[in-house]
């Protein structure tokens, strides 16, 4: 029986993985979650709160949403098209902040994981 099946079988995790583990475990990556939480949390809550309401006023508030604003353009077709706006709106902004804040953190402990260091 090799080492690594030795400690396989003792309980110890095998070398790869307890390098996972301890980059799991660093400040870097506690650090690079929170960011990551931080910014996708709100805004999927904004985001199904949001649609939500849509779905809401358009089953309880068919007068409100049948309201015409222009020629044959009602409420609810601005609501449903402004759905679109806004998931490409999110997209676009976590891109953004994806590659300002998240993807140079992560690049860093990929490095040092990939690299041994």
């Amino acid at each position: 029986m090799d080492s690594a099946s030795h400690e396989a079988s003792a309980g110890a995790a095998p070398p790869a993985d307890r390098n996972y583990i301890e980059v799991q475990r660093s400040a870097e990556f506690v650090a690079l979650r929170r960011a990551h939480r931080s910014f996708a949390f709100p805004l999927t809550v904004a985001f199904i709160s949001w649609y939500f309401l849509y779905v809401l006023l358009s089953i309880y508030a068919g007068a409100l949403m049948g309201t015409k604003i222009v020629g044959n353009i009602n409420v609810a077709f601005v609501f449903g098209v402004a759905q679109f706006v806004t998931t490409f709106a999110i997209a676009w902004w976590y891109s953004r902040h994806a590659a300002a804040k998240l993807d140079p953190a992560a690049d860093a402990i990929k490095s040092r994981l990939e690299g041994g260091a």
